[in-house]
């Protein structure tokens, strides 16, 4: 990195945690602190709950994920509109209603104190291990790619995270989620014009797509029941809706975004924002993704994009094979970059089907080389990161972008790790507060909740940086923090649904309901029994049909609880 990357770097993110520390500086009550006045525009909302989803994973694994396999992913996101209607017309109604600072308030008045704080608890569990995994995924990347010390990047990013979240509250992660998602937008619109700027001068954007498509990276739609197969139309409308509805609904880091809007429709309005922004959004990250592996058609790209693991393999005594492979590769490069420029000028359908044979054979060989150099740096170094998807895009950053962009990519990877992690630690704090602190030991000042709150985001800011400096990387981090969503979203949205519309079902069939059935998701998930989209909805309509089927067995309801469920 050259020391205008750093200028831009430091200056971005400096700027960012100054103008929100300033911003919300005055906090006089647990309404201010909490839920920033209640006093946000449609707009800041909107921003804030897409800031909030957009971690540095997104802008890390996303794009990776699709060099290696096209758009399909994109379908993961499809059931997010359908989620926000849902969450507009009967979540938001109620929560502002009964004029709660966390959802879970909601689950006390509706069934009793032990839901409500089990419920809460389960948030906590999940909520925790993402905020560490957060700040863990850019870290992780940047040291392999940069050979910045893991342990100072955790620290670092906690820690500018935890001074505006701290002693801002939610208003301070709000103003500075705008800033935030300024800079992504801008430094991976910047990113997608300069690839296509790399492209040799014959090859258009149209023709871009016609490279990307004749080697299967535009096949978006897959409508086939084949369950084995985490990413079809299917698992994205059905569980994706149940995976949206319960984070979006449920998830006290995005309903206190909504919260914070200063009438219902204001909040209303910032959701449906995201829900017609989101997946176009993601879309157009995919597309980068898909750009950068066109830009790797026609130049070469490492055998392996984890720098860190090809550093152990080349010290080791399996450097020789290892060396023989890459020179495998660099002769398919130089090859394909050819046959690419062939197909691209080719007229006839004929020639284009015959030069599109040949590219998909390159093409399968290069992955075959690939696959064997996974093999080899395994016998190098049997507990290496051999899953490379999180770092191709940082490799093409770091080797193809001019000075002084590098640093604002990098910006927007650490941004978007502190605008999710500062929403995190947010919820993270209300919740311990509002939910649990505050239940139990009730009649002190407001003062006393504020500094209570400040103390408790600070305790999980700590927490959350003892986690990403024990944490280890496994597969495509987007998907791990999906994971972790999905074993316990599932059974959250059921109570909340059961709260909802099932006004017969009580407390203790709830309770029960939900220890059994988060048993159950965590054994199908650890027997890898279905593709984790589906554990949203199972899990659901475990907890629901469990209670209900119990509250057949349990004793009526009388009268002071019939009138606590007409009165909710």
């Amino acid at each position: 990195m050259q020391q205008i990357d750093w200028i831009v770097l430091i200056g971005t993110l400096l700027f960012i945690v100054l103008y929100g520390t300033w911003k919300s500086r005055q906090q006089r009550d647990v309404g201010d602190y909490l839920k920033g006045g209640s006093t946000a525009h449609w707009w800041t909302i909107g921003l804030s709950v897409m800031a909030t989803q957009a971690s540095a994973i997104t802008f890390l694994s996303t794009p990776g994920q699709a060099f290696h396999d096209g758009m399909g992913f994109v379908q993961f996101y499809f059931g997010l509109p359908i989620a926000m209607v849902i969450i507009c017309l009967v979540f938001i109604p109620i929560y502002h209603k009964l004029n709660v600072y966390t959802a879970y308030e909601y689950l006390e008045s509706r069934f009793d104190k032990k839901t409500r704080t089990l419920t809460a608890i389960l948030f906590l569990i999940q909520r925790g291990l993402a905020c560490g995994i957060t700040i863990f995924a850019p870290s992780i990347i940047l040291s392999a790619v940069l050979g910045w010390n893991l342990i100072y990047l955790n620290i670092i990013i906690g820690v500018l995270v935890i001074i505006y979240t701290v002693s801002g509250g939610t208003k301070a992660v709000s103003v500075t989620q705008k800033q935030q998602m300024a800079v992504i937008f801008f430094g991976m619109l910047i990113a997608f014009l300069l690839i296509l700027n790399y492209l040799p001068l014959d090859i258009s954007f149209s023709k871009a797509l016609e490279i990307a498509g004749a080697n299967g990276k535009m096949d978006i739609l897959d409508f086939s029941f084949d369950f084995d197969n985490r990413y079809t139309f299917w698992s994205g409308i059905i569980g994706g809706t149940f995976l949206a509805l319960s984070y979006f609904g449920t998830d006290q880091s995005q309903v206190q975004r909504y919260l914070s809007g200063r009438s219902v429709k204001q909040s209303q309005m910032g959701l449906i924002m995201n829900g017609l922004l989101k997946v176009p959004m993601q879309f157009f990250i995919l597309l980068v993704g898909v750009m950068v592996f066109v830009f790797y058609q026609f130049n070469s790209s490492p055998l392996h994009f984890n720098p860190a693991a090809v550093k152990d393999v080349k010290k080791s005594e399996y450097a020789g094979e290892y060396k023989a492979l890459e020179v495998q590769k660099e002769a398919i490069d130089q090859e394909l970059a050819a046959t690419q420029i062939s197909y691209s000028k080719a007229e006839s359908d004929a020639a284009k089907q015959i030069l599109a044979n040949e590219i998909e054979q390159l093409n399968n060989t290069e992955k075959l080389l690939r696959e064997q150099s996974v093999a080899v740096i395994k016998k190098a170094n049997p507990n290496a990161e051999t899953n490379d998807k999180d770092y191709v895009f940082i490799h093409f950053i770091l080797n193809n972008l001019p000075r002084g962009l590098i640093g604002l990519l990098l910006a927007v990877i650490l941004s978007a790790a502190m605008s999710s992690t500062a929403s995190e630690l947010n919820a993270l704090g209300s919740t311990t507060t509002i939910d649990l602190y505050k239940r139990n030991v009730p009649g002190k000042r407001e003062r006393h909740y504020v500094a209570a709150s400040r103390g408790f985001t600070l305790l999980w800011g700590i927490i959350a940086i003892l986690v990403a400096c024990t944490a280890h990387l496994f597969d495509n981090l987007i998907q791990l923090v999906n994971i972790i969503g999905s074993i316990f979203y599932g059974n959250v949205l059921g109570i909340f649904l059961l709260a909802f519309f099932i006004k017969y079902v009580r407390s203790k069939a709830v309770f029960i309901a939900a220890l059994i059935t988060q048993i159950i998701i965590i054994y199908f998930w650890y027997i890898d029994l279905m593709p984790y989209l589906w554990l949203n909805l199972v899990g659901c309509a475990i907890v629901m049909g469990i209670a209900i089927l119990l509250q057949l067995f349990f004793p009526k309801k009388n009268d002071a609880e019939i009138i606590l469920s007409e009165e909710t």
